[in-house]
Formats: C-alpha cells, structure tokens, sequence
C-alpha cells in the first residue's frame, strides 16, 4: 500500500507472493533438511537460522520484486516493495525458525543423520 496506494493491486501482490513463496519454501526446507551444518540437539543453532534467512531472502526478494513489477508494471516499484518486504521478514524468519525449533512436531520424520524418512 504504501507504494503504491492502492488497495486491489496491493492485495494482489500479496495474494501472488504468498502463493509462490509457499511452494519455493517447502522446497527450500526439504533442501535444508539434507544438510547438517549448524544443527545442533535436534535442532538449528542461531547461525544456521540466520544463513537459511539471508538463502530465503534472496530468494523471496527476486520472486516478490518479479511478482510485485508485473502486477504494477513497474521494475523499480517492484524492486521497492521487495527491498522493503527483505528487510522486515528476514529478521521475521530468524525469530520464527529459533521458536519453530521449540516444537517437536514433524521431528519423528527425520532420522539421526536428518535424511528423512
């Protein structure tokens, strides 16, 4: 909204993110869980959070300021929203990877070596 002042495009944005982010991070997590570097206790420490972060947004950025500039039909708007959108949700990811760690809940799926099932 506050790029562009308008509510319809706004919410399509968001709509068109949401959707392509949930199939680039599931895919993501899975990648995530064939590698060990940074796990400790089942699960990752405040290093590995923040690596998986900055990999995400990177991602995220590209895919939100791709999203963003054909909606808007505008690369250098696009490139805003997503800019602003990596700044607030990377220290987000951190924060909900550490409290996700907290949870046992789809840790029986993986094995001692976290290769999964």
């Amino acid at each position: 909204m506050y790029f562009i002042n308008n509510l319809k495009t706004a919410l399509a944005i968001v709509a068109s993110d949401f959707l392509s982010k949930s199939g680039t991070m599931f895919i993501g997590e899975r990648l995530f869980n064939k590698v060990n570097i940074g796990r400790k206790g089942g699960g990752d420490t405040l290093s590995r959070s923040i690596i998986k972060a900055l990999i995400w947004r990177a991602i995220a950025f590209i895919n939100t300021a791709l999203v963003s500039g054909a909606i808007i039909g505008s690369a250098g708007v696009g490139s805003l929203i997503a800019l602003s959108d990596s700044i607030f949700k990377t220290s987000l990811m951190v924060v909900y990877d550490q409290f996700w760690n907290r949870i046992d809940w789809g840790k029986e799926l993986e094995n001692v070596d976290g290769d999964g099932i």
